[in-house]
């Protein structure tokens, strides 16, 4: 027996508005869509798709990301899981893939292209050509996903063009990660098929993006919140823009999704039809997703909303049926199956110790709120019993890096910024390798963070001075998500954050901040396992600094 679905449509093709009635076949198929002079309440609308996520972010599987997502109007996504597979390799991308078919949410994976990111870290993993080729011929994949490795394809690496060729033969676009390419590099970066990006630093960085054939991703998640300058981009050319959030933490994926970037756009005052079409038309083109548009024929995948201005969804529709109400999901939020790859073993405060190396200045790493790029700072530091040691006046504090693959000792440094003026905080979010990373004001409070994240095989914690447990959150599935659903995960995130800011620090999200202290490829200076690393010279330097 069929399903009548009345309101007022907006045809993403002939790009205008109308009451319908829709009919929907038992299989989710639409029948029919016909007039209606007196149509329901709300506007149709196509579902909206995330063009570039790693799930990884919001600490969620799949499914459990997935019925958070759909309150928002979400039914689709382009995912990139580039952060399991530095932990868990080829088997982190086919967990995902399993995981993923346990929702009706349409998931498109891309294939991660560059694991592990840097030689400048301790690998969990590695996916050369070979195992790249094999995983684009899996179901459920789309893509291959972001080419970080810029010089690599400008200097023709064998193993970037091998993989760069596989998705081309399978005739799969490849995802760009460039930020602040221009002029020649960007064109040669495009000629090698490269087919999007999502990292551009300014408008006009954009506009030459476009130029050169990339479609551009305009991107409002947890780390990157600027968006509104590329609004214009919309206006101007609707058939080369996608939205996405790229990262996107489990409190804030509660709050909102693309309908948050859907929304700003229109207050903008950019057209319904081109926020429609980077919203929902051109991904599901892109990637080639398995998501229908109110086509007849198509499957009656929607959304009902009660404006055109916020976009509110009264009802979302996938497959056929409803899978939100009124801003409750009504999806599942699966059952995770646990894997992990977890050497670390806990550690004694002693082994924090930094001895006084008998200089007047170090290094030290400046922290700058919302920013991921650091300054390579060079500082007196502060003695005490003969060894170097935090100075919460100064807002110097130790930051530590610790091995979670392969026994070895801790990376220890210094960093100002995180404004912490009692204990730590530690977290095996560390981008990309995924160490143990953790900042604090002494050895005991460190040792206690790091000891707490060693104990649940991953996860998010925080200590007081003495070493007290104040907030801690399991991550066991590879040290990077949760097996509860969004809400349970969303509450234990937030919790962790303001027992953190409890501890003094004034950083927006500092957790956040402390996960990208170790990722070496974005300048000035990080901590990676194997010691400091200068972003700029590209090369391993020493804490002393003279």
């Amino acid at each position: 027996m069929s399903t009548v679905v009345s309101g007022t449509l907006f045809d993403p093709f002939v790009q205008t508005l109308k009451g319908v009635c829709i009919s929907i076949s038992e299989a989710g198929v639409i029948e029919s869509v016909s007039p209606d002079s007196k149509p329901g309440k709300g506007f149709i609308l196509p579902g909206f798709v995330d063009a570039h996520v790693h799930i990884e972010s919001s600490m969620l599987a799949p499914a459990a990301f997935a019925r958070a997502a759909v309150i928002h109007g979400t039914l689709a996504a382009a995912a990139d899981p580039h952060e399991i597979a530095n932990v868990l390799g080829k088997a982190g991308v086919e967990l995902m893939l399993r995981l993923a078919a346990q929702t009706p949410f349409v998931f498109g994976f891309g294939v991660p292209s560059c694991v592990p990111a840097t030689p400048f870290e301790t690998a969990g993993a590695n996916l050369g050509p070979e195992a790249v080729e094999a995983l684009l011929d899996l179901p459920g994949v789309t893509h291959l996903a972001e080419m970080m490795n810029v010089p690599g394809v400008l200097n023709h690496d064998p193993a970037v063009i091998a993989k760069l060729a596989s998705a081309h033969r399978r005739g799969l676009p490849c995802d760009g990660h460039a930020p602040g390419l221009n002029g020649e590099s960007l064109r040669a970066y495009a000629a090698a098929g490269i087919t999007t990006d999502h990292e551009s630093l300014t408008l006009e960085e954009a506009r030459e993006k476009i130029d050169a054939g990339l479609k551009v991703l305009i991107r409002y998640g947890s780390a990157a919140r600027r968006f509104e300058e590329f609004l214009p981009l919309l206006a101007a050319h609707p058939e080369m823009c996608m939205f996405c959030s790229d990262d996107k933490h489990p409190d804030d994926l509660l709050n909102d999704h693309i309908n948050h970037i859907a929304t700003a756009a229109r207050r903008a005052g950019i057209p319904l039809a081109a926020i429609i079409q980077a919203a929902c038309v051109n991904p599901v083109r892109h990637y080639r997703l398995p998501l229908g548009l109110l086509q007849v024929g198509d499957s009656a995948d929607f959304q009902i909303v009660d404006d055109l201005e916020s976009f509110r969804p009264r009802e979302v529709w996938l497959r056929g049926r409803t899978v939100a109400r009124d801003g409750i999901s009504l999806l599942d939020h699966g059952v995770p199956e646990i894997q992990n790859n977890f050497a670390a073993l806990p550690l004694a405060p002693e082994t924090l110790r930094i001895p006084d190396i008998g200089t007047n200045l170090v290094r030290v790493i400046g922290v700058h709120d919302g920013m991921l790029l650091t300054d390579h700072l060079t500082l007196k530091p502060t003695l005490s019993d003969s060894a170097v040691v935090s100075d919460t006046r100064r807002d110097i504090i130790k930051l530590v890096v610790y091995n979670r693959y392969v026994p070895a000792p801790p990376a220890v440094a210094l960093v100002k910024g995180f404004n912490l003026k009692h204990g730590a905080i530690a977290s095996s979010v560390a981008h990309d390798s995924h160490h143990i990373i953790a900042a604090g004001v002494n050895d005991t409070a460190l040792a206690s963070a790091i000891n707490a994240v060693v104990a649940d095989k991953g996860g998010l914690a925080v200590t007081a001075d003495g070493g007290q447990v104040l907030a801690r959150l399991p991550l066991p599935l590879a040290g990077l998500i949760s097996p509860e659903p969004a809400e349970t995960v969303a509450h234990g995130y937030a919790e962790c954050d303001l027992r953190a800011k409890d501890l003094g620090s004034a950083l927006t999200a500092p957790f956040m901040t402390l996960s990208f202290m170790a990722l070496p490829v974005i300048p000035s200076l990080k901590l990676t396992d194997q010691g400091l690393f200068d972003g700029v010279a590209f090369r391993h330097v020493p804490l002393r600094a003279e």
